[in-house]
């Protein structure tokens, strides 16, 4: 069997969870079977993958139009596979042309959905119903479609009711535990501006309105003094959310000691020392499918607090793992709370409660440790996955 799977981001050219997912799903599956990446961006070194810089004629066009035209670069080298798989909508319309184009079947990855990130707009301007329309067309048309949470797939049969619930699987995200392990090195954490000897909340994303990271700092302000803030949080979207961002930790460093944003992608022997010395993590995302994330921290071993929406409750085994914050939210893709006042004051209040209980605090990451084991190892994740690809080419 011989898999092209299309992806926009690859190693080293990471910035989320889908390219994370990519890069471990590709090493996985390489164990067995022949796994052809095609990739945007800089030419790689690894065998068996192509890269697709934009065309220079599309270089300074619409983002989403610059993404097609790579995307038709990507659908015409897959002549010959037996299989095409793409992840996100930016390799979507590739996978859905190389089906059209060469006659094989197209599986669908959803990390995320379009119509649930309508602050895209901000972003791509006519560009988001461009990306829209992408998603939509390649979701109706493929063989399979695979949510990586319960929640996401709830959420795809809703935005689009046309798929056959059948074609929907639920293949979970995964976590590499060999490289995602405690690593307690406290110069390392002090090297970052940590003090591993005090209580510390760490977050990680990117500064989207989808990672609810406002909401956080605006919790944070009520917080216990003794507290440390670790925000590591890049790669805006718009120059707007990182005005607000920006404004929101300023204010914050005014009035309490121990705030410390990291704007660098940290490497990962960095990331996991914080990881293992944070008294917890938090992820107050608004939308989120699953979060690796979550299973990066409970991999190195720390409590998780986490809101209880999208595929989080999946990952964070309330009461046991961490602690889910209830949250109730509009139902216009925005993923808003409804009121947004209880739910930063429901999320200070679980944070205070998980550090201000340190011993319980160390239960609940040796628990998530064990369960990220038990749940989410690579090895099950691309069986389940190689048996899909195989269910879907003996059903053409």
């Amino acid at each position: 069997m011989r898999v092209d799977l299309l992806t926009r981001e690859y190693p080293p050219e990471i910035y989320g969870g889908a390219g994370v997912h990519v890069a471990e799903l590709v090493r996985a599956l390489r164990r067995d079977i022949d796994v052809q990446v095609r990739c945007f961006g800089g030419s790689r070194d690894e065998a068996s993958t192509t890269a697709y810089a934009t065309p220079a004629e599309f270089a300074s066009a619409n983002a989403a139009l610059s993404t097609m035209a790579v995307d038709l670069l990507m659908a015409q080298d897959a002549a010959g596979a037996d299989l095409v798989h793409s992840h996100t909508w930016y390799a979507n319309f590739a996978g859905f042309t190389a089906k059209q184009l060469h006659g094989v079947p197209h599986v669908v990855t959803a990390h995320s959905l379009e119509p649930l990130r309508p602050w895209k707009a901000e972003q791509l301007g006519g560009g988001y119903r461009v990306s829209s329309w992408v998603e939509r067309t390649a979701f109706e048309d493929a063989d399979a479609v695979i949510a990586v949470s319960d929640g996401m797939r709830r959420d795809i049969l809703r935005s689009y009711p046309g798929i056959d619930p059948e074609r929907v699987s639920v293949v979970y995200n995964g976590i590499d535990l060999t490289d995602w392990k405690p690593n307690d090195d406290p110069d390392q954490v002090r090297a970052l501006g940590v003090d591993p000897d005090r209580p510390s909340i760490v977050f990680v994303g990117r500064i989207t309105r989808q990672k609810g990271l406002p909401y956080l700092l605006r919790a944070a302000r009520v917080l216990p003094p003794e507290v440390q803030l670790v925000f590591c949080a890049g790669a805006p979207d718009t120059p707007e959310i990182m005005a607000e961002v920006s404004g929101l930790v300023a204010e914050l460093g005014r009035t309490r000691e121990g705030v410390v944003w990291i704007e660098r992608h940290l490497p990962r022997n960095e990331l996991t020392a914080l990881l293992t010395a944070a008294t917890c993590f938090v992820c107050p995302s608004v939308y989120e499918p699953l979060g690796i994330v979550n299973l990066e921290a409970m991999a190195c071993g720390a409590a998780v607090v986490g809101t209880a929406t999208g595929g989080i409750p999946e990952v964070v085994d309330d009461g046991v793992t961490g602690v889910l914050v209830p949250i109730e939210q509009h139902e216009d893709g925005t993923g808003t709370p409804l009121d947004p006042e209880k739910f930063v004051a429901d999320l200070a209040d679980a944070l205070t409660r998980v550090v201000s209980d340190p011993a319980r605090a160390r239960e609940m990451g040796a628990a998530g440790r064990v369960r990220a084991e038990q749940h989410f190892a690579w090895d099950a994740i691309a069986s389940e996955t190689r048996a899909l690809y195989e269910r879907v080419l003996a059903g053409r």
